[in-house]
């Protein structure tokens, strides 16, 4: 199919043009944005805050002993890009470890940096090798946080003749005129909001035939795994198209009776992997502990035909857009009963997390990586004046300094004392697999094949990622979303097809208990006269008849408890410690969690003044966790 004529003319001319950067680069983006139908930059202004979208932007930086020097951006779009151009030696950029475009990139963060605060940091990097590549790096907080490859470390690289497709000069175009457009964490929320209200629809509908509120969120869990499964390609596909899950969905809808049983042996089989009678096809083995426990009762609960049709309904959202971020958070509130008129209120969006996540974690690391690709570069450029043994030689350090940092990257461990359903750990493993992706280009860079990058089976998994969380539900949600979120990263960087058997682990990596006391046991507190002590149980409340407002229901009450042998509890040691740990007063305490828990508070703490706020006792549990890092992700 030939290319269109506009797009054949444009790579006609620049392809593998030659000649300096300065002599080209500004007919070579002026010509880029006549092909993507976008503004040309304007003529400067002496103002430089006239200068809004301009070749050479005036850039003044300040420094430290006070004095200021003058830089110049290649080409500026406010609000949208920074764009710095490198001619770079002919061939080097097919590998991409080469000091040019890695000294752009740089150059280009540091201009970004350097812009007045009143513009604000522009979402997107543009480093541009004029005639070859144009790479992509992105920021979407606009916080001063690291940017990075966009969308991906293995396809942000746009090669000339790439943009003879059309979704790739839209991507371009967007870029350009609506940059923020392009954020994946925009378009996810939406999509996940919308399942989340969808799914509490059918578990209110399912609550209402008297199903107790734990065995619905586990079963519509394994059916909202299933609708991810399918739409991500770990289902097959039904013969008349569309996922399996849904197809049994559809076939039987008018047999809630059989659908069950289908259900029934559908999860069974998804457990154990090999042959599926349910959808007559192999599927693959997920294991882990989602699908166990097909002989209880309510595994998988009746279905009424509305209930079918609400499950069709959530079915039909783009599971794979879904933001993990976000959705343990709004599926934790859509499943728990107490919590469901809280479904469209407040929730920490993705941007607060990376405020905490950036800084603590990811920022720490890469720095570590800058100088990993410093020592490899420079390795690698002596290597360059070598020849036979003594270059492979010379090249084989330079894999060395980044292979030690990729082990660096796969032992870090990450600890949430306090991971509700699991946002900032999922943020977190984002992060880190968008890294690992640049360490396998540079590797793959220095000439290491696809076939030994298996690192003896070395990557950055779920297993470093730890939590606890007292919820038993938000636990469980904890573990679902981190499986998706590594699911969805995967796929889309390496394809449907390397993802290996089981699908899931049970990595115990999230601990359902408490964080902060250990206790072997309780029993009910009485008084001198052996009555039972009572005390309001902290979420029960009833409208006042004479102010009207919403009080305390002095009716709703709960046992207090002693607690046995209490102690410190014992937390995994980590690296880093992030997360949002319940912020009590001492008031607060006492009435949410009880005297009894209080005072074993006391005894197990006596270095924390009895005035202290309940996180205080979070901050001793960190200074005693930490192994060779510093807290400072706790919000």
């Amino acid at each position: 199919m030939p290319l269109p004529e506009p797009v054949a003319a444009f790579l006609e001319q620049w392809q593998g043009a030659s000649g300096s950067e300065r002599a080209n680069y500004q007919l070579f983006i002026s010509a880029l944005c006549a092909l993507l139908d976008v503004p040309p930059p304007e003529p400067a202004r002496d103002d430089t805050r006239d200068n809004a979208y301009v070749f050479e932007r005036r850039i003044t930086f300040a420094h430290g002993d006070g004095s200021t020097s003058s830089g110049f951006i290649d080409c500026y779009r406010r609000g949208a890009f920074v764009l710095e151009a490198k001619k770079v030696k002919a061939g080097a950029h097919t590998k991409g470890f080469d000091d040019a475009l890695m000294r752009a990139r740089a150059q280009a963060e540091g201009y970004a940096r350097a812009l007045p605060a009143a513009e604000g940091r522009p979402p997107f990097l543009l480093v541009v090798d004029v005639g070859h590549v144009i790479e992509l790096y992105a920021e979407f907080t606009r916080s001063g946080a690291t940017y990075t490859p966009f969308p991906d470390p293995r396809s942000h690289r746009i090669l000339l003749t790439d943009l003879h497709d059309d979704a790739v000069r839209q991507r371009l175009r967007t870029l350009w005129l609506d940059p923020m457009a392009l954020d994946p964490a925009r378009a996810s929320a939406k999509v996940t909001r919308e399942v989340a209200v969808k799914l509490a629809k059918v578990a209110r509908a399912l609550e209402a035939d008297g199903h107790a509120a734990e065995p619905v969120a586990a079963f519509l869990t394994r059916c909202l795994f299933s609708m991810f499964a399918e739409d991500v390609g770990l289902l097959p596909q039904a013969e008349a198209g569309g996922g399996a899950f849904v197809a049994l969905l559809r076939r039987w809808r008018d047999d809630p009776a059989t659908l069950r049983q289908m259900l029934r042996v559908l999860w069974t089989d998804m457990d154990r992997g090999g042959f599926s009678p349910a959808l007559a096809k192999q599927v693959l083995r997920f294991n882990g502990k989602l699908f166990k426990g097909s002989s209880q009762d309510d595994y998988v609960l009746p279905l009424a035909r509305a209930q079918i049709d609400g499950l069709l309904d959530a079915a039909t959202a783009d599971w794979r857009e879904v933001e993990p971020a976000i959705f343990g958070t709004l599926l934790e509130r859509a499943l728990d009963p107490a919590e469901r008129h809280a479904l469209g209120a407040h929730y920490t969006p993705r941007a607060y997390v990376e405020r905490l996540v950036l800084p603590t974690v990811v920022e720490p690391l890469r720095a570590d990586w800058a100088d990993a690709q410093a020592a490899a570069l420079l390795l690698a450029t002596e290597a360059n004046a070598l020849e036979g043994r003594e270059r492979e030689k010379k090249l084989a350090e330079a894999r060395a300094e980044i292979k030690r940092f990729h082990h660096q990257l796969c032992t870090v461990r990450v600890l949430d004392p306090a991971c509700g359903s699991g946002n900032f750990l999922y943020v977190t493993l984002e992060h880190l697999k968008r890294l690992e992706g640049e360490v396998l280009n540079q590797l793959d860079a220095l000439g290491q094949t696809q076939g030994q990058l298996g690192f003896e089976g070395e990557t950055v998994t779920l297993q470093q990622l730890r939590g606890i969380e007292i919820n038993d539900r938000a636990a469980a949600l904890a573990e679902l979303v981190l499986w998706i979120g590594y699911l969805q990263w995967h796929i889309r960087t390496f394809g449907q097809a390397s993802v290996a058997e089981p699908v899931i682990h049970d990595y115990a990596n999230i601990e359902h208990r408490d964080a902060v006391l250990a206790y072997d046991g309780v029993e009910p507190m009485r008084d001198a006269a052996g009555a039972l002590v009572t005390r309001w149980d902290g979420r029960t409340f009833k409208v006042h008849p004479v102010t009207g407002e919403q009080v305390p229901d002095e009716t709703a009450l709960v046992p207090q408890w002693r607690y046995l042998n209490p102690r410190p509890a014992q937390w995994p040691q980590a690296d880093f410690i992030v997360g949002n740990p319940p912020f009590m007063g001492k008031g607060k305490v006492r009435e949410s969690l009880g005297d009894g828990y209080v005072e074993a508070l006391r005894d197990c703490w006596p270095m924390v003044p009895d005035a202290a706020d309940f996180v205080m006792y979070w901050w001793n549990h960190a200074a005693a966790t930490l192994v060779g890092r510093d807290a400072g992700g706790l919000a």
